[in-house]
């Protein structure tokens, strides 16, 4: 099979090898939004909270579906669908987005593309290993080799970018990893590299750029974070580099203000109601405020530092998994210790919440279950997958699905 290769600004269906081998016209479908949805990297608000309950338990398989390719990514949940990617072939440059029924894990399809960019990429990370985000109606895939296409929920191509071809420097020889966010009608992305370095607003219905940030030349494999408005706020999106964090208007890329006292390059911020909480310092809490550029420091802790996973707050609580590794509870409004809980392994995947649990799965596929306490964490179920799990999972209508090396598992009471 031949590559197919050319600049996407003049064919949006560039790249596209389809379900039989050739390019196919897309059409877009509306379809209402899904309470239960959970639509990008942490979920819909970036925060890793469930709503509703999850599994109590985690030795029920509903099913497994096995996967081509190789990623890391974590998948997404879009009504009756989950999504995730994947990338295949010798230099994984051929580039995979797979949609399994959320009933019986039937693969409904999988259209591919061939990479445009770079796809070197560290042993333990993947082509793949950004996650997906959607809107509810369309699917966007973003992929270590800047590559950017977006679906409709049939698995029809909209449109693509590859955005090497306008920035050809930006990658970096341990890989990307930093997943797409979609704030109304904008898709955000960060490229964040020792070279060409710079973040991004597409329009999500054509793919069209419309603003282009510079950002600190220096590699960040962090995500963008969704801060919703309240109190006629508007919706900002939050982009963390070394340097710190910075809330953007996603319409126009307009800086609202800068956080410039550092933070992390691979764990990402987390909301709790009306308080940010950097990987900065160890943990430092923003309170957002308007009519200012400088957000006041509520509390800074260097003790409940996070490792690679973000941090997570559920009912006045903010968690975080420390390198030790150590889950650490502290008093979201103080930073004050509640309880710490040593867990087992090493951490890539964030934590996810959900009906007073906390749901963890270490590198090597172990899945624990944590009960939040008041006075202690328990861990009160384990389950070993015998697959490396580094994708954060998804928790919909109240079951997990977890992305490991060679399956999508969906886990239910």
């Amino acid at each position: 099979m031949s590559k197919i290769r050319g600049k996407p600004a003049a064919c949006p269906t560039l790249g596209f090898i389809g379900r039989t081998g050739r390019v196919m016209a897309a059409c877009a479908v509306v379809v209402a939004l899904c309470g239960a949805d959970w639509r990008q990297f942490r979920g819909n608000d970036s925060d890793g909270l469930a709503s509703g309950n999850g599994p109590r338990r985690l030795e029920k398989t509903v099913w497994s579906t096995p996967l081509s390719g190789r990623g890391i990514s974590g998948p997404i949940v879009v009504g009756d669908r989950v999504i995730v990617t994947s990338s295949s072939g010798h230099e994984q440059d051929r580039l995979h987005v797979l949609a399994c029924a959320a009933s019986d894990g039937a693969i409904l399809w999988d259209p591919q593309f061939w990479a445009t960019g770079r796809t070197q990429c560290h042993p333990k990370m993947a082509v793949a290993t950004p996650t997906p985000a959607s809107d509810g109606n369309r699917i966007v895939a973003f992929y270590s080799s800047n590559d950017l296409a977006c679906l409709d929920r049939d698995g029809n191509l909209l449109w693509f970018r590859g955005l090497t071809y306008d920035f050809p420097k930006a990658s970096n020889s341990l890989g990307m990893s930093s997943s797409p966010a979609i704030i109304d009608d904008t898709v955000v992305v960060q490229v964040e590299t020792d070279d060409d370095s710079f973040a991004m607003g597409l329009d999500v219905e054509t793919g069209r750029s419309r603003w282009k940030l510079d950002r600190p030349h220096h590699a960040s494999w962090t995500s963008p974070v969704v801060l919703r408005g309240t109190a006629g706020r508007e919706d900002l999106v939050l982009l963390q580099s070394g340097t710190g964090l910075s809330a953007i208007r996603p319409k126009t890329g307009e800086v609202v203000w800068n956080y410039d006292e550092g933070a992390s390059t691979t764990s990402s911020s987390t909301l709790g109601g009306q308080t940010i909480y950097v990987p900065s310092h160890g943990l430092t809490a923003l309170t957002v405020a308007t009519g200012t550029s400088q957000l006041p420091i509520r509390w800074r802790k260097t003790d409940i530092s996070p490792g690679m996973p973000s941090p997570v707050y559920v009912d006045g609580r903010v968690y975080s998994i420390t390198g030790g590794p150590i889950l650490v509870a502290a008093d979201a409004k103080t930073g004050k210790l509640a309880w710490r809980l040593r867990l087992k392994g090493t951490f890539y995947a964030s934590p996810i919440a959900a009906a007073g649990r906390l749901y963890v799965f270490n590198d090597d596929g172990l899945g624990q279950i944590v009960s939040l306490d008041q006075k202690r964490g328990t861990i009160s179920a384990e389950r070993e997958f015998k697959e490396s799990i580094l994708g954060t999972p998804a928790l919909s209508d109240g079951a997990l699905y977890i992305r490991s090396g060679q399956h999508v598992w969906k886990i239910a009471d």
